[in-house]
């Protein structure tokens, strides 16, 4: 097993610049004026972990795909959900909760997806440290809870 995952780095990639875009055109919407100091750690520490499980094969906590059937289910799923990631930070412009929970559902599911279709423990533990985090911060900040 290779210790980098190219896919995975493709994917994330691409997720960052839609990220880095929408930083750059909205530099006040990166604070989180709405939540706690301890889930805005667990989302960064999950984030940090995802980004890095990713790209990362740390051997002994990734256990490779079950066969060539899955890692083909894992390229399609990864790639639709990244699809439609992309295109709904260029379409919804405006802050609801459906956007809010979409913009942080859909990344959560990519990284949960990998991580179970990889077995790799570690990208699993860190999707599910971020993602309930990282959803309920989208939300509040989107002022719908």
């Amino acid at each position: 097993m290779q210790w980098l995952n190219v896919s995975g780095l493709v994917f994330m990639a691409v997720i960052m610049i839609a990220n880095i875009i929408y930083a750059l055109k909205h530099k006040d919407a990166a604070e989180n004026k709405k939540v706690g100091k301890g889930l805005e750690v667990m989302e960064q520490i999950g984030r940090y972990g995802c980004v890095i499980f990713m790209i990362i094969n740390i051997p002994g906590t990734r256990f490779g795909w079950w066969s060539q059937g899955a890692f083909t289910a894992y390229l399609a799923v990864d790639a639709l959900l990244v699809a439609l990631y992309c295109l709904l930070w260029a379409v919804c412009r405006k802050k609801t909760l459906l956007r809010a929970l979409a913009l942080s559902a859909l990344p959560s599911a990519i990284f949960l997806f990998s991580g179970i279709m990889g077995r790799s423990i570690l990208l699993i533990l860190s999707a599910l440290i971020f993602a309930p985090a990282h959803i309920v911060i989208s939300c509040k900040n989107a002022g719908n809870i």
